[in-house]
């Protein structure tokens, strides 16, 4: 994707000088130069809330509330921005299936055919961009509501969108987050098809894997400055500051505790049968699960790739999932369906951690205020006391009280993931379900989170956790992994068991998958 020898470098189809932007006198983004070009990827990598969101929404003209921006951002003439945001479901409207949110962006392309074709041209256009974002069942999938979608497969509806507007540049914001590695492996082959065509990709990423594959630049982003930035390859070989080394550092998360004596199980589900509702009267069965089982102390790690099935049995264990059979017991009490039917104590007891955890937060109300209530409403604590509580949770977790003090508007997506976790745990939970809470951070700051899990797990014998998860490398730190293909558990056992002989020809392919997506980068980065 790099210019050749001799030719003249094409000119860029977006451009920021400069650009600076304020919230309440606090510059989140500060002196931020970018150039986007044709057939180009350049990736911002950062931690969370380092500016990378904002700069990339600043090449759609879009800014947070009340923010006062300076500098000057470009598109070359004629030129239009897609944009494929880390929490799709917030651009997604829950009202209409999917067909019709694609439609009204085919219909567009077609208007200057004949009346009698733009039916059918705009519906192969629709489904070719749904092939094109790796949905191989595209039909089926027109019919479902944004609802009835894991947190992956909204993305890849998201990048279809962006696709049909015929964008001259894609801004993709997390676009891999919460992804198996085989989609995964799809969508770095997918944009670098779309760079393939011509088209920029400005790639905001955590993911050093996926920016290792696809990057042709890089900009390392901290506190809302570029505190590094060059060609890919050379920043890789050699990383000038502390930060950039600090993000490349593979350390590996501690071990999980060594599992107490297997006793009674705290948590078990059986004969699981999960429908979503559709046209017929029955639903559809997207999940079948004849028993799984949660020892006291220990952890489970969830794999599987996007639409598995994976949130859906999550959602079923918290409660929150009522169209389903079977029975799911608490020690030795049988747990109502529905989350609304459950005692106080119930839900303290179980409690999840959303993947999109923006939608998770009320906008209007300051984030420490919604985590302390978790203390309130299920314990019975006092005001002063839940706030104390929330403040020093959350600082346990990297965000300081004047960030904890702000609305869920002004955080970042991994920042409030993390708010969301210490929300989940003001309930002094018994079982902690988190669905892909590390899929929106950074390396530095997944290894923390993930140490902070390991030590919860070993200063409270009766938390367990259960880890919804498409990353092996958190996976490898549970005590025990199902993996899950088409809505049924295919196979499980020990972590260390199944990461290295696994057993079913699917999980062959999702670790296989994995060590080729790291290797690609690695190969790509010396080469």
């Amino acid at each position: 994707m790099s210019t050749p020898e001799g030719t003249e470098a094409p000119a860029p189809v977006a451009q920021v000088s400069d650009l600076r932007v304020e919230i309440d006198g606090r510059a989140v983004v500060d002196g931020v130069h970018l150039r986007a070009l044709p057939g180009r990827v350049t990736a911002l990598v950062g931690a969370s809330g380092s500016g990378k969101t904002t700069t990339g929404l600043a090449l759609l003209g879009t800014y947070p509330p009340g923010a006062r921006v300076s500098g000057d951002v470009r598109l070359a003439a004629g030129g239009l921005a897609g944009y494929v945001p880390q929490h799709p479901a917030a651009v997604l409207n829950p009202a209409r299936r999917v067909s019709a949110l694609l439609n009204d962006l085919a219909r567009a392309q077609v208007r200057d055919l004949p009346r009698s074709r733009r039916r059918a041209a705009a519906r192969e256009r629709v489904v070719e961009a749904l092939t094109d974002a790796q949905f191989p069942d595209a039909e089926a999938l027109l019919r479902r509501y944004p609802h009835q979608l894991s947190g992956g497969q909204q993305q890849r509806v998201v990048l279809a969108q962006a696709l049909l507007l015929g964008a001259r540049v894609i801004v993709a914001d997390e676009p891999t987050t919460g992804q198996d590695a085989l989609t995964k492996h799809r969508i770095v082959a997918q944009l670098a098809d779309v760079a393939a065509r011509g088209i920029a990709v400005v790639l905001l990423s955590h993911d050093l894997d996926v920016v290792r594959a696809l990057a042709d630049d890089v900009l390392v982003m901290r506190a809302g400055r570029v505190v590094e930035s060059g060609p890919a390859r050379a920043l890789w070989r050699a990383p000038r500051h502390a930060w950039t080394r600090s993000l490349l550092d593979d350390r590996q998360p501690a071990e999980a505790p060594r599992p107490p004596e297997p006793g009674r199980p705290v948590l078990r589900a059986r004969g699981l049968t999960a429908r979503h509702r559709d046209r017929t009267r029955a639903g559809t069965v997207v999940l079948r699960v004849p028993e799984l089982i949660l020892h006291r102390g220990t952890s489970l790690a969830v794999v599987g790739r996007s639409g598995s099935g994976k949130t859906t049995l999550a959602r079923c264990l918290a409660g929150l999932h009522r169209d389903h059979e079977g029975e799911i017991v608490l020690d030795e009490a049988a747990l109502p369906r529905s989350v609304r039917h459950r005692t106080r104590a119930q839900l303290s007891s179980v409690q999840y951690v959303f993947q999109d955890a923006r939608a998770a937060f009320d906008e209007y109300r300051p984030v420490l205020a919604q985590v302390a209530r978790t203390a309130v409403r299920l314990r019975g604590a006092h005001q002063a006391e839940a706030t104390e509580e929330a403040r020093t949770t959350l600082r346990r977790l990297g965000l300081p009280p004047e960030t904890a003090s702000r609305l869920p508007c002004e955080l970042s997506g991994g920042e409030l993931q993390r708010a969301a976790l210490a929300r989940a745990l003001l309930a002094r939970p018994r079982v902690l379900i988190c669905d892909e809470i590390t899929s929106g951070l950074d390396t530095a700051a997944r290894r923390a989170l993930l140490d902070l899990l390991t030590g919860l797990l070993g200063d409270r014998g009766d938390l367990s956790l259960v880890l919804i998860t498409h990353d092996l490398d958190t996976a490898r730190l549970a005590h025990r992994i199902a993996v899950m293909e088409a809505g049924e558990i295919v196979e499980q056992g020990p972590a260390a068991r199944v990461l290295a002989e696994p057993q079913h020809p699917f999980t062959v392919s999702l670790v296989g998958t994995t060590r080729h997506l790291a290797a690609a980068g690695t190969v790509r980065e010396v080469t």
